[in-house]
């Protein structure tokens, strides 16, 4: 119940003959004490109910029924204080990563842990199964939130090759790269961000797999936010829908993985681990510019920002960085030494046909522009 119908609540359990004990509390971690007044059961007993549940897990759950049985029926059977669930933890897998080889890419996966704690995992098994069918090891960990890792969970994080997390972005007003700290509604990713490594969204629907499959948008507004346009802003790779809200046989709702789904998610990430090992003059780099209206004149169009001169700096770093730019001179990022030819560099210097819809003078002074030092 909220806090808004507590009243008519009490007065209704308060007027019924030989009423049973109640405890009234909140599905919110922190308590709720107009709740809690609501109880027939001394308030202290209601509180101490209520940090059986904020810390979760099974055994709690057994320790709360014991609790309440001694507490307010007097049975004596005995019971434990509230156990703590640690906010992070990794599982072992019966085919530990070790085991596979170190070759193969580490992939850390992260899901929430409440679903650890209800023993709500299938979803995350599927996903680790389909990791090491594609020749990487798996590392599940569960989280309670990315909003400020402890530097416990950074540490075990610092040796993987590719994340894959299903828990939502925080979202927040900073990038990716920005410092640590600052006003808690903007939320910092720069602690993931500074692992250096590819982090995957996994989409976990909030429909299940039969809406998913006949709704012509695919994604929920709901989901298409929290899932996808949200951690794009710190960074994320956003990769499919892989599981989906169904109801167990009674009738609670549980993630079911798809098979080819889960397959997918899990080769993507594989493959982003595989190219940390490879060297970048090896790697084959596309830089796709949008073309959306369809207009010459529009290509890589976006309200508020300087696409040319993003495509120049990232030409730039990627030949600092060592990426082979063949024995010609790519646009704007001087002449760079190799043997092959780096896919996009001629669109950013310019060279489509005269007959593109773009005036000849504005055209000339874009090329002139892009292609200053």
């Amino acid at each position: 119940p909220s806090s808004s119908n507590v009243d008519p609540l009490a007065d209704a359990l308060r007027g019924v003959p030989a009423c049973p004990p109640v405890v009234v509390l909140t599905g919110e971690q922190a308590p709720d004490a107009q709740l809690m007044e609501a109880s027939t059961v001394p308030i202290g007993i209601a509180a101490e109910a209520h940090a059986y549940l904020a810390h979760g897990g099974p055994a709690n759950l057994e320790q709360l029924a014991r609790f309440l049985s001694d507490t307010v029926l007097l049975t004596g059977h005995g019971f434990e204080p509230p156990a703590a669930a640690p906010t992070w933890g990794r599982v072992e897998r019966r085919v530990t990563a070790g085991s596979l080889g170190a070759d193969r890419p580490l992939v850390a996966v992260l899901y929430y842990r409440a679903h650890h704690l209800s023993g709500n995992t299938a979803f995350v098994d599927a996903l680790c199964e389909a990791i090491e069918a594609a020749d990487g090891r798996a590392a599940p960990i569960f989280v309670s939130s990315l909003r400020a890792p402890e530097p416990e969970l950074l540490e075990a994080l610092s040796g993987v090759d590719a994340i894959i997390t299903t828990v939502l972005a925080a979202g927040g007003t900073r990038p990716a790269e920005a410092s640590a700290g600052g006003d808690d509604e903007a939320w910092d990713a720069g602690a993931l961000a500074a692992l250096d490594v590819p982090i995957l969204q996994a989409l976990c629907l909030t429909s299940s797999r039969a809406d998913w499959e006949a709704s012509d948008e695919g994604l929920s507004p709901l989901d298409a936010a929290s899932q996808v346009a949200v951690p794009e802003f710190d960074g994320r790779l956003i990769t499919v829908p892989f599981s989906f809200k169904e109801l167990d046989p009674e009738g609670l709702p549980v993630y079911v993985a798809d098979a080819e789904r889960a397959a997918r998610v899990a080769g993507i990430a594989v493959r982003h681990g595989r190219l940390r090992y490879r060297p970048n003059a090896e790697k084959r780099i596309a830089l796709v510019l949008s073309a959306y209206p369809t207009k010459h004149s529009r290509i890589g169009n976006a309200v508020g920002l300087d696409t040319p001169a993003s495509a120049v700096a990232l030409l730039r770093r990627l030949r600092d960085e060592g990426y082979d730019f063949g024995t010609g001179t790519a646009a704007g990022a001087g002449t760079a030494s190799g043997t092959g030819t780096a896919a996009g560099t001629e669109s950013a210097a310019g060279t489509e046909p005269a007959s593109a819809s773009a005036p000849a003078p504005a055209r000339a002074t874009a090329l002139a522009w892009v292609s200053r030092p």
